[in-house]
Formats: structure tokens, C-alpha cells, sequence
């Protein structure tokens, strides 16, 4: 198993305890992505899970930057290593490819049209290479949380912690590990089966900013 990342000490964390060897990976560079790929010999199942949003400013007072990197992160970071790693795939016999999205790719909400947008064309790219991999032995699946607790609300506001402790106050919301689970499921179905998507939200959410908050 091979897990890549930009942030070496957090990425050795990770891969220590599930005995992965870890990579560097910047998903926005592609010469980060050609030297990641060219180390990995064969590969059988590709998890694209880089990205996140920045901000959550009205379109009149968007900030063309934070779209740039949030279109390049979740949109052609997943082109870029997907179509590295894309010949392996399917001299595998049996690839699969999981592509992390939200339900920011399902729903819109004020504020957030640079990360929905994103998440939109993240979609449109998931479900053209299922059309193109028709008859490959390659299988596409989607995966599309809800509210996550992670670092993704203290990046989205530049690192204010109390801000985004906000964004899940009086909700339990979900973990990385619950979204793991889903991304394990679907690519230990038989090799026949293709999970398309799977959307999962915490039993607190009904919709983006439909939520329900114990006091």
C-alpha cells in the first residue's frame, strides 16, 4: 500500500500504523504527480481523496485564488493522478478507482459556489470515466460525505480553529474512519459489482445546512 501526500510528518503518522510507505504527493503539480506515480509498479486500486474548500464569500466578493486552488485540488488533482496511474489500473485486471467527493457535488449553499462548483465538475469527471473505462477492468465508484469532523472547516477558515468548532457544535458528525469504512465496502464487492455512489451523512444532517443541534 502506498499513501501520498504534501505534508511528509502527517503522512508517516498515517502510514505507520496501516503499513503503507509513504510518497510525497502535491496533487497541484504535475511533476509531483509523474515522480509519485513512476514509484509505484503496479496498482490495483487508486483512492483520490486531496482537496477542501477556501472561504465562504458571496460570488460578488469571491476571491479568484481561493476558486483557482480549489478547482485545481479537487478537480484537475484528480485528473492528474488518475491519469498517471490509469495504465496500471487496468493491467491490473481488476482496478478500481474511488474518487472522494461531498454533498457540496449533490446540493448548492450560500457561499460556498467556488467549493460547490468544484465538487460539481469533480462529479461530471467520475461519471465520464465510467463511461470511458466501459468494457476496462476498471471499476468507478463515488464516495460523497456530509459533515466530516477533520481539518477541512479549520482550512476553509484559514486556520480559526474556534470558528470551525462551530460548524459542528451540538452535531456528532462523522469521522474519517466512517468514511474509510465506505471506500472499504465498496472495493471488496465482488469484481463484478460497482458500487456508483455511495452518499453518507451523519444521522444529524438532512442537507448541507439542514442540521440538527442538541444545545
Amino acid at each position: 500500500m502506498v499513501v501520498g501526500a504534501r505534508r511528509m510528518e502527517r503522512l508517516h503518522e498515517v502510514a505507520g500504523p496501516i503499513g503503507a510507505r509513504p510518497l510525497p504527493l502535491d496533487v497541484t503539480d504535475t511533476s509531483s504527480v509523474e515522480a509519485f506515480a513512476a514509484e509505484i509498479p503496479e496498482c490495483a486500486v487508486l483512492v483520490n481523496n486531496a482537496g477542501g474548500a477556501l472561504g465562504l464569500e458571496p460570488v460578488a466578493e469571491a476571491d479568484e485564488e481561493k476558486w483557482r486552488w480549489m478547482y485545481d485540488a479537487n478537480v484537475l488533482g484528480v485528473m492528474r493522478v488518475t491519469r498517471a496511474l490509469l495504465p496500471k489500473l487496468v493491467a491490473s485486471g481488476d482496478g478500481h478507482i474511488v474518487n472522494v467527493g461531498s454533498i457540496a457535488g449533490l446540493e448548492e449553499y450560500d457561499g460556498g459556489a467556488g467549493y460547490t462548483a468544484a465538487k460539481h465538475a469533480l462529479r461530471a469527471v467520475t461519471e465520464t470515466l465510467r463511461l470511458e473505462l466501459l468494457g476496462q477492468p476498471v471499476r468507478v465508484t463515488e464516495v460523497d460525505p456530509g459533515m466530516v469532523e477533520t481539518e477541512f472547516s479549520v482550512v476553509r477558515f484559514g486556520g480559526d480553529q474556534a470558528r470551525a468548532d462551530q460548524v459542528y457544535a451540538g452535531v456528532t458528525p462523522l469521522t474519517g474512519d466512517d468514511v474509510a469504512d465506505c471506500i472499504a465496502w465498496a472495493v471488496t464487492r465482488p469484481s463484478h459489482v460497482n458500487i456508483d455512489q455511495i452518499v453518507v451523512k451523519p444521522r444529524d444532517q438532512a442537507r448541507a445546512q439542514r442540521v440538527f443541534r442538541r444545545p
